[in-house]
């Protein structure tokens, strides 16, 4: 006589089909985001490159323009002014108590110096102020007793104030943001395309063969060079 086969429960078949129905959508959510990551990686690529466009050609250009300034005449103008400001400012026993203030406001008003003041010095007999600002400077040397002063002021060409902001030199705290975003928008960019080309198969291996091999040349260059 044939033992009759044990029927599987209710609740056994109900906790597998749960159990496939789970690893399903699991499988589904896993091939949606991988179908999702070349689209999303395309296109944060492509808006992040035309967003960043404008500043990736400026930083790539005076780069160009920084290492090879000699390329460049001189095209910088030295202009010099002189004029006396109240003594009273400048004329106290007591260097602490010259008025800084009155007297960068009394310049600004009268010669409208470019940049932010970078220096002030004062000593036994003179006062000198320095502005800077990207391809400009300007000096001011006062005459502590009497007020007299001059300013010799240099205005240089556009290669000049194009590699000053390349480089950040006298461009103040809201130009360094810029180049702050700048590298993160180049970082962004270079990554989402690394990552855009992990997902194109055919051109996979070439690509991160030919990233290699770029990468190897800089580090060569640097060992050979240095």
């Amino acid at each position: 006589m044939e033992t009759p086969r044990s029927q599987p429960q209710p609740w056994t078949t109900v906790r597998k089909e749960a159990t496939v129905n789970t690893r399903a959508r699991a499988s589904d959510g896993n091939a949606a985001w991988q179908r999702r990551m070349p689209t999303l990686a395309r296109w944060l690529h492509l808006y992040l490159s035309m967003f960043s466009f404008a500043l990736v050609l400026f930083f790539s250009v005076t780069g160009l323009t920084l290492n090879h300034a000699d390329w460049f005449g001189d095209a910088s103008r030295t202009s010099e002014y002189k004029g006396t400001l109240n003594a009273s400012w400048t004329n106290v026993t007591d260097t602490s108590k010259v008025n800084k203030l009155a007297i960068v406001e009394y310049l600004r008003a009268t010669h409208q110096p470019k940049g932010a003041m970078s220096d002030f010095r004062i000593d036994a007999t003179e006062c000198s102020v320095a502005f800077r600002g990207p391809g400009y400077t300007a000096d001011v040397f006062i005459n502590r007793s009497t007020g007299a002063y001059q300013v010799t002021e240099t205005k240089m060409g556009l290669v000049a104030v194009i590699n000053d902001l390349h480089k950040g030199r006298d461009t103040g705290k809201t130009w360094s943001l810029v180049i702050d975003a700048s590298a993160i928008f180049m970082t962004l960019v270079s990554a989402t395309g690394l990552l855009l080309l992990l997902f194109l198969k055919k051109r996979r291996t070439s690509g991160l063969l030919w990233t290699l091999i770029g990468l190897g040349v800089c580090v060569a260059l640097y060992l050979f060079l240095f």
